[in-house]
């Protein structure tokens, strides 16, 4: 163990020059334990999960210069055409501001009912 001791001790402090085979050990272990650590150990760095916006907003342009927007139906409480288009305009006009709704529509599932709605807007002046 007497002879081991100093090699141990120079591979702590760093003590071998560049092209020694000591020297190459010493990489070698550090790259093996770069590589192949995250594999065993756990070290809780996964990026938090999370949609790009809670009510899944899908923004387009149309030909005519208005912007048209596809919201899903589970960031709308279904009520009267007034409610809606209110509940609407609160999650579009933080993205694009002043806005008038020219027009809305739901976008029917295969069972009829609605999973999205389809809004058509202008801008204000």
């Amino acid at each position: 163990m007497k002879g081991a001791w100093p090699t141990i001790r120079s591979y702590i402090f760093w003590q071998h020059e560049r092209g020694t085979l000591h020297y190459d050990i010493m990489v070698t272990l550090i790259l093996i334990f770069v590589f192949f650590s995250p594999r065993v150990i756990n070290f809780n760095d996964k990026p938090a999960l999370r949609s790009p916006h809670a009510s899944d907003v899908v923004v387009t342009a149309d030909a005519q210069g208005g912007l048209l927007y596809q919201i899903s139906a589970a960031a709308i409480t279904p009520g009267d055409d007034q409610s809606v288009r209110d509940q609407l305009l609160r999650i579009i006009q933080p993205i694009s501001g002043e806005v008038a709704i020219v027009k809305y529509d739901g976008i029917p599932d295969g069972k009829g009912q609605v999973q999205a709605y389809r809004v058509l807007v202008k801008r204000k002046p």
